[in-house]
């Protein structure tokens, strides 16, 4: 008596089934997520939000700015480019504190952090005009002076209100919309627009380096106009802290 098994096919976990040749049925196989290809879109569309932000944050006249460009000109863009990276130490307490404090804390606080950045401010705008005075562009060379402009850059962020006004109004209404869907999307927005930012801010110091290097006239005259804008960036966060503190 001879017996006679049949083949039965593997059965598969994943739920595809086979035809009786062993072969895989098309129609058996999962169909895609659709989920997936809506979290695709909305990865991009925070990602593209993100550095569309940047580029208008960068290219929109600030403290932050001016000083970079002032350092730029004063020490050239390599010991410059290291103080484009200050956002990424100063913004994450920032953020943090806007999301979590400023909410309860009387809006005194940030007049008083105006009124104290318009001070600093002074103060750098007060020794840019020291060097054209005495025509130093480089007085503390070498790696000291990029550690230097670097926590220079650092204090000026965090008493600079604008990142705190940024992130409280613009910034971070949008990272917790995304981060209540996903947090996959928050970090993809605060990828997009500090990857962006420091980007063209890096861009923005080796033009404006570049363009003081080409004639000692030009590169002076930029230094000026550095200088006046950082002046009057201080003067008006000074006025506009003080004038808030004692109307209230």
């Amino acid at each position: 008596m001879v017996l006679k098994f049949q083949a039965m096919p593997p059965a598969c976990p994943c739920g595809i089934t086979w035809d009786s040749s062993l072969r895989l049925k098309a129609r058996d196989f999962p169909p895609f997520p659709e989920w997936d290809t809506n979290m695709r879109g909305l990865m991009f569309f925070y990602l593209f939000q993100g550095a569309a932000l940047a580029l208008s944050a960068t290219i929109m006249p600030g403290p932050f700015q001016a000083y970079l460009l002032s350092q730029a000109l004063r020490q050239g863009w390599r010991r410059t480019l290291p103080a484009a990276l200050a956002p990424l130490a100063t913004d994450g307490p920032i953020i943090t504190l806007v999301l979590f404090v400023l909410t309860q804390v009387p809006p005194t606080l940030l007049e008083i952090l105006r009124t104290a950045g318009g001070l600093f401010l002074l103060y750098l705008s007060g020794s840019l005009a020291l060097t054209l005075k005495k025509g130093d562009t480089a007085p503390h060379p070498g790696e000291s002076a990029a550690r230097r402009t670097f926590f220079q850059a650092v204090t000026m962020n965090f008493l600079n209100p604008n990142p705190y006004l940024w992130w409280s109004i613009i910034g971070g209404p949008i990272v917790l919309t995304g981060w209540k869907k996903s947090p996959a999307y928050g970090i993809v927005f605060l990828g997009g627009f500090y990857g962006v930012f420091i980007l063209s801010l890096g861009v923005l110091i080796i033009l404006f380096a570049s363009a003081g290097r080409l004639d000692e006239r030009v590169s002076k005259v930029l230094r000026i106009v550095a200088a006046l804008a950082l002046a009057g960036f201080g003067v008006y966060q000074v006025v506009s802290g003080l004038s808030s503190l004692l109307l209230v």
